[in-house]
């Protein structure tokens, strides 16, 4: 025997739930669950996935549009139904809009709530996604992670090297930097001395030059090698696959 299929009713009107519980029976292959308004709807989405919605327009609260809008976000494969007394231009026009399969104006025969949930099921999934589609494509994520995880692991095998000779050549630079600028700035409130630092200040930075000049011949060609590289697998990684 193939699975029955889920039929959500909302409808703040209990006698609507029993009317598609007795037109919908496990006979014919279905099971109908119902919800008083579009919280309890919401929820019941939460705890399984439904093949049919059906809601009424006008309940307490969220309206049946709201929740159509709020299935399609989160579930657009799922078809929903809109039955309602209010049948207004402006209510089919906002439901329209939302993405539901088709409108039914109680009161509702038997017949019509048969043919409607055939049509809904039967119908075009909604723009063009289904569940299985949703769980390939999760399960697509990580096996490219996967791929990009050796390239980068790679690169940042090549680049650990420079790094930590920035690391060793900058940082003892900068803390006997902040301890000259801290012992300067103490120094340079005794005039005697001041004139004696600015020379110490000139000689210090014609003897940095030298070092300087070789960071900088270090460090340019290691920044623009990296960047090609990165250039360079970001390419290769979006290449179009071959059939």
């Amino acid at each position: 025997m193939s699975a029955l299929r889920k039929v959500l009713v909302v409808d703040d009107d209990p006698v609507v739930g029993k009317s598609f519980n007795r037109v919908l029976s496990q006979d014919k292959g279905y099971v109908v669950i119902t919800a008083q308004n579009a919280a309890e709807a919401l929820e019941r989405l939460r705890e399984q996935e439904y093949d049919v919605v059906f809601t009424d327009i006008k309940m307490p609260g969220m309206d049946g549009v709201e929740l159509t809008e709020r299935v399609k976000a989160s579930r657009p494969w799922t078809p929903v139904v809109i039955i309602t007394g209010y049948g207004t231009t402006a209510n089919e026009q906002r439901a329209k809009a939302a993405g539901v399969s088709e409108f039914m104006r109680k009161p509702l025969s038997p017949e019509m709530i048969e043919e409607s949930t055939q049509h809904a099921l039967h119908a075009p999934t909604q723009a063009g996604v289904v569940p299985e589609q949703v769980a390939a494509t999760e399960t697509a994520q990580p096996e490219l992670a996967e791929k990009q995880n050796p390239f980068k692991r790679v690169a940042m095998l090549l680049a650990t090297p420079f790094i930590g000779l920035a690391y060793a050549v900058l940082l003892p630079l900068i803390g006997l930097a902040m301890l000259l600028w801290t012992a300067g700035q103490a120094l340079m409130t005794i005039p005697s001395a001041r004139k004696i630092l600015m020379r110490i200040k000139d000689i210090a930075l014609f003897v940095a030059a030298p070092f300087i000049g070789l960071l900088y011949a270090v460090m340019l060609p290691v920044v623009g090698i990296t960047m090609l590289a990165s250039l360079a697998i970001k390419a290769w990684m979006t290449r179009p696959s071959k059939a």
